[in-house]
């Protein structure tokens, strides 16, 4: 599971709001490291790192040393994160290879960009569920999302509460995934 915590686009918000957002992810690992441990749950963080306040890192790097064997759901932070940007990275890497003759264009697929993302070793989202009324990706996962299902909901983040998830998994649930394919093909 991947929160879209913080964009790259955020940090055009008031100060004021991006210092609130920013100590949003100490906060929450404070409170709900134990229970995430007890859970087997897994954090992980993705984003550009460097931008980020020393104490959001401590706070999101404690919480990944405390939980790096649990082997149960993944909690990803999407901090400081902008998906058009890392696409951009990983073309350049692919690009860096062609130029040091290590790579043929010819030979650059689906699969080696993928190995390049923020994303790499989580499997593609299946369930995207949009809150507070917004009907758009605000540059979250575009490549990744390429098969996911959407859910909107007119809900604010903060009042998002157990009985929305369940109404999304619950619509999720009844929808066919086709990949490409025909009503009720398998994908392949």
């Amino acid at each position: 599971m991947t929160l879209y915590a913080f964009s790259t686009e955020n940090w055009k918000r008031p100060k004021i709001e991006v210092d609130f957002l920013m100590r949003l992810p100490e906060e929450f690992l404070s409170s709900f490291l134990p229970e995430l441990i007890e859970e087997n749950v897994r954090v992980e963080m993705m984003g550009y790192v460097d931008d980020l306040p020393a104490h959001t890192i401590q706070a999101i790097q404690k919480a990944k040393e405390a939980t790096k064997h649990n082997d149960g759901l993944v909690l990803n932070f999407a901090l400081n994160y902008g998906s058009r940007a890392e696409i951009v990275d990983a073309v350049k890497n692919l690009a860096a290879l062609v130029q040091a003759g290590e790579l043929e264009p010819s030979e650059i697929s689906e699969d080696m960009i993928t190995s390049r993302l923020m994303t790499s070793g989580l499997p593609e989202p299946d369930l995207l569920i949009r809150t507070s009324g917004e009907v758009r990706l605000s540059n979250f996962m575009l490549w990744q999302l390429a098969y996911t299902e959407f859910w909107f909901t007119d809900t604010l983040w903060p009042d998002f509460g157990e009985d929305c998830l369940l109404e999304a998994f619950e619509i999720y649930q009844k929808r066919n995934r086709r990949y490409g394919g025909l009503k009720g093909e398998e994908a392949n």
